[in-house]
């Protein structure tokens, strides 16, 4: 068997790949704005489809719950496929993933876009869309890893900094864009990304990006292990809005996806080279983190497409106003996130943990308490403030995390962050969708019994309605002679205020979530990772071997 010696005196490099052109450094500026437009597509994705769904929902005849399949399917492959974009990113080689992954993403994209109607529409989006949650898995991983490696560990936290927040500004560019492509047609807020793609493979070309690989074992098993259990606890929750609370196979899918995440745990603890290493965990600011993220994306990610809905149909928006209504919450999530950022330098992750968690609960209740006034002008004070809150949460949270592991153990700990937000975006789609759909079902019944409506045809009639009224904005009242068409056109505001209503569960819901993270604020031992501590946790330690905090 040939020694690392041996290849050397081949000419051949060992395992740690070589830069596309020997002899020259990378380009800093260019991989940094290489790989800001290529996680560019995988945050706008996140709000641009919710701006769009009440157009799919009409155009291809999908049900409420349908289009929240679309939704969760990108989140889910995302988040089951998160850890092993990571772990394939370093065995394979940084470079080559992002790029990989960025093709994947824009022919997903462009698939998306190209969606027949019919009978087989919606399992055509669910699978492309999570086709595109694989490319995204890819993506992102390997971009850090970029920034990581070409960037000096002196100016690593600031080139991290503003990588995420120049990231994230594309987060609130997506639903002004949603708006403004859905009016032409929703198809092209998939058909955007292919502009975005190219521009980002060709930076990624003359960045002069090095592909370093390291000869690891893929746990195949663990990635099989987790996406199964992800996939049936989601799915069990959202099918209960279908299938009933009291369903039997909702509840194996519940049970079921739980055991297997159990399970999962157990074996990514006993074997060698785990997909997810869960002893970084025996980090109490890093457990601290995690919780408090978890609980924070149960309703970061779902806000933007019940938001958008609503504003839709009972406000009677159209897409671009509806982009206009979710930008109140951008608006304050943008002025807050840098704020949070400075206090996180000079106080630790805690205070501001505490102070946007405290505010973002606070201004989801309030939010949610307004929206049966039916007026954004009412609204937009509280939007603002439960935006607020988020921005001091999410990115001090993510980077005091990150900073906690962004040597050795870089990977696997962003791997974990990235997995529990997708994950629990995916888990509040289901939840809150499933609320808003019984909720809505109930308040509709009641309108249609006080309207005359045979009590025996209640329940269809009602459930129909809260499938459709997603669907119909004010400007597509539904025709027919039938006595519910009849009955759903003479309460139409009725029903808005119904959905309203409905709404007001699921964002007090949001508040509640946000109450639980605040409550895991107090786990955070308050201790602060300095530039002494990034640059010990930068350098080469033996395996098992604890930083000091």
């Amino acid at each position: 068997m040939r020694t690392v010696r041996d290849r050397d005196r081949q000419g051949k490099a060992p395992d740690r790949g070589k830069a596309p052109e020997q002899g020259k450094a990378p380009n800093q500026v260019l991989a940094l704005a290489a790989m800001v437009f290529a996680v560019a597509m995988i945050f706008v994705d996140q709000t641009i489809v919710s701006i769009a769904a009440p157009s799919i929902v009409e155009e291809l005849g999908l049900s409420a719950s349908g289009m929240q399949r679309v939704v969760n399917a990108y989140l889910l492959a995302l988040a089951a496929c998160f850890a092993l974009g990571g772990r394939l990113a370093d065995v394979l080689g940084h470079r080559r993933v992002v790029v990989a992954g960025t093709l994947l993403f824009v022919v997903s994209s462009v698939l998306c876009g190209s969606v027949p109607s019919g009978d087989f529409a919606q399992s055509w989006l669910v699978i492309f869309r999570a086709t595109q949650g694989v490319g995204a898995a890819l993506v992102y991983p390997a971009a850090l890893a970029v920034v990581v490696s070409v960037v000096p560990v002196g100016r690593r936290g600031r080139a991290l900094a503003l990588f995420f927040v120049l990231a994230g500004s594309f987060t609130a560019l997506g639903p002004l864009l949603g708006g403004w492509l859905t009016a032409w047609t929703w198809r092209a807020i998939f058909w955007i990304n292919v502009p975005v793609a190219v521009v980002a493979l060709v930076l990624t070309a003359r960045a002069r990006i090095p592909d370093a690989r390291r000869r690891e074992r893929i746990d195949a098993p663990g990635a099989v292990l987790v996406a199964t259990g992800m996939a049936l606890n989601v799915f069990g929750i959202q099918q209960s809005s279908t299938w009933g609370w009291t369903s039997p196979a909702a509840w194996a899918c519940i049970a079921g996806g739980l055991l297997v995440l159990a399970f999962f745990c157990r074996y990514e603890l006993r074997t060698d080279e785990p997909l997810i290493k869960l002893r970084v965990f025996r980090d109490r600011a890093f457990t601290a983190d995690t919780l408090v993220l978890f609980f924070s994306m149960l309703a970061f990610i779902p806000v933007l497409f019940f938001a958008s809905v609503y504003a839709q149909t009972s406000l009677s928006s159209s897409p671009h106003q509806a982009a206009l209504y979710v930008l109140y919450f951008f608006a304050g999530f943008g002025l807050s996130a840098q704020w949070g950022g400075r206090i996180l330098d000079k106080r630790g992750a805690r205070p501001t943990m505490q102070l946007g968690t405290a505010l973002a609960c606070v201004g989801f209740a309030l939010w949610a308490w307004k929206l049966t006034d039916l007026s954004a002008h009412d609204q937009w004070p509280y939007a603002c403030m439960a935006g607020a809150g988020m921005g001091l949460v999410l990115s001090p949270a993510s980077a005091d995390a990150v900073n906690r592991a962004i040597g050795a153990s870089y990977g696997e700990v962003t791997g974990i962050t990235q997995t529990v937000r997708n994950y629990a975006g995916a888990l509040g789609m289901a939840v809150f969708g499933a609320l808003l759909t019984h909720a809505t079902t109930s308040r509709v019944a009641q309108t249609l019994t006080a309207k005359g409506l045979p009590e025996q045809e209640v329940p269809g009639a009602a459930r129909g309605i809260a499938e459709a009224v997603i669907g119909h904005p004010d400007d597509r009242a539904p025709t027919g002679g039938g006595p519910t068409a009849t009955l759903m056109r003479s309460s139409f505001e009725a029903v808005h205020m119904d959905f309203a209503q409905a709404n007001q569960w699921v964002f007090y819901g949001m508040a509640v979530a946000l109450g639980l993270a605040w409550l895991c604020t107090f786990l955070h031992p308050g201790t602060r990772v300095t530039d002494g501590d990034r640059e010990t946790s930068a350098a080469p330690r033996r395996r098992g071997t604890p930083r000091s905090r």
